[in-house]
């Protein structure tokens, strides 16, 4: 089989709720995160494209599920991100539900990433997110973004630092990367064509 074309991305759809999702006649992946740990810019770093995915600078604007198809073979679920401050409660309620709701739709997902700002300690919402793919068995890998942000000696120990907290599963990839000099992006690339195609 052709390796997959990830330069062949493209906008497929958004969905305001799980009636509104795509067909799944393809395998699933899934970005989850908080609203500014960089997923939109993950996305684009992935297609090889800035203009893939609209980078917000309000985070959580993003309300919905956005859907990208990558050459025709794959599509990735840009969840809404969680945990914004400037959200309001009845907001947060909504997101969480949608999200919640999706992942109990029955959909057979392949893959979530869960982006983690390498910065900062995990969330409280980061580590739920964690236990329950472990309790639900969904296979995940742990992204850390903005990794340019730090030397490679600071991001060793932030990482870590992120497995006191974290209870990954021994299974778990774990990568660090940064959407602006393209750390990483290639072997998470090689990674999630790897998964998908087992």
């Amino acid at each position: 089989m052709e390796k997959l074309n990830f330069n062949k991305t493209r906008f497929l759809k958004v969905a305001a709720g799980i009636n509104d999702l795509p067909p799944q006649d393809r395998p699933e992946i899934v970005l989850s995160g908080k609203s500014n740990v960089g997923k939109s810019s993950l996305i684009n770093a992935l297609g090889n494209n800035r203009k893939l995915a609209k980078v917000s600078q309000t985070p959580g604007k993003t309300r919905q599920i956005i859907y990208f198809d990558v050459d025709d073979r794959l599509l990735i679920a840009d969840l809404p991100g969680y945990g914004y401050s400037g959200a309001s409660h009845e907001k947060t309620a909504e997101f969480s539900a949608l999200c919640d709701n999706y992942f109990k739709s029955g959909r057979a997902f392949r893959l979530v990433l869960c982006l983690i700002d390498i910065r900062h300690e995990p969330s409280v919402s980061d580590i739920a997110m964690i236990e329950y793919l472990n309790n639900a068995n969904i296979p995940y890998f742990c992204v850390f973004t903005k990794c340019d942000k730090l030397s490679r000696a600071q991001t060793a120990k932030q990482i870590d630092m992120m497995a006191h907290y974290l209870d990954f599963c021994e299974d778990a990839h774990v990568f660090a990367v940064s959407a602006q000099n393209q750390a990483g992006i290639s072997d998470l690339r090689d990674a999630i064509a790897d998964a998908v195609s087992k």
